[in-house]
């Protein structure tokens, strides 16, 4: 990840400003001197209504505002505001950005409830892919839970990816939860709780997406 994405994704400035930043000797915001900070990983059980990103202009309620602490992290992709579950943090801005690009296929896994009752012909054609405004979807695996209720395992990450497969399908969602990223579930955690990560699912993570082990 090119450190001015890094310091924007940050909130501590836009692109722009950020590449002025980068142009000093060394890297100051409000006059301190930006040192290099201990590596902070964080699990998040994701509550509705807030917002996934480090600031919000609009003075909303943020993952980031949840997790709070001295050493800032910020979230690993995105979750829509009324989507709930599993939602990682953290300052590795390497593992952030392979965890979060398609070509690493880390998977992803949804639980939606939905409007209606899906059918077999409804999950062969997550099976197959989705033609949305932005393109078709790659296949998912998708099973049934219950009468109106879908899980869906996808590799993608696109913007309100599951809402808008199933709406294409005739199922509108009423609540979605993502149930487990990279093989992380929220466990026992409740809504709005977060831990730190263990070392040893910090080492799979980063075995997962190519990266060798932090000393």
């Amino acid at each position: 990840m090119r450190l001015n994405a890094y310091l924007a994704r940050a909130g501590l400035a836009s692109r722009r400003g950020a590449d002025e930043l980068i142009k000093a000797d060394d890297v100051r915001v409000d006059g301190r001197l930006v040192g290099k900070q201990a590596l902070r990983y964080v699990l998040l059980n994701k509550p509705r209504s807030t917002i996934t990103t480090a600031r919000d202009p609009e003075g909303r309620p943020t993952v980031v505002d949840l997790v709070g602490g001295a050493i800032r992290v910020v979230p690993v992709g995105r979750l829509d505001r009324e989507t709930t579950g599993v939602l990682l943090l953290t300052n590795d801005g390497d593992l952030a950005h392979r965890l979060a690009h398609p070509r690493y296929r880390v998977e992803k896994v949804y639980v939606a409830d939905v409007e209606g009752e899906p059918d077999d012909k409804t999950l062969r054609a997550l099976a197959e892919g989705v033609e949305l405004e932005d393109g078709r979807t790659a296949p998912a695996r998708a099973r049934l839970l219950g009468p109106s209720r879908v899980e869906i395992t996808l590799h993608e990450g696109r913007n309100r990816q599951v809402r808008r497969m199933l709406e294409t399908l005739g199922y509108p969602v009423h609540r979605l939860r993502r149930s487990r990223y990279a093989g992380i579930t929220t466990g026992r955690l409740q809504r709005g709780q977060f831990r730190e990560l263990t070392r040893d699912e910090v080492a799979r993570l980063r075995r997962l997406v190519g990266l060798g082990s932090r000393r």
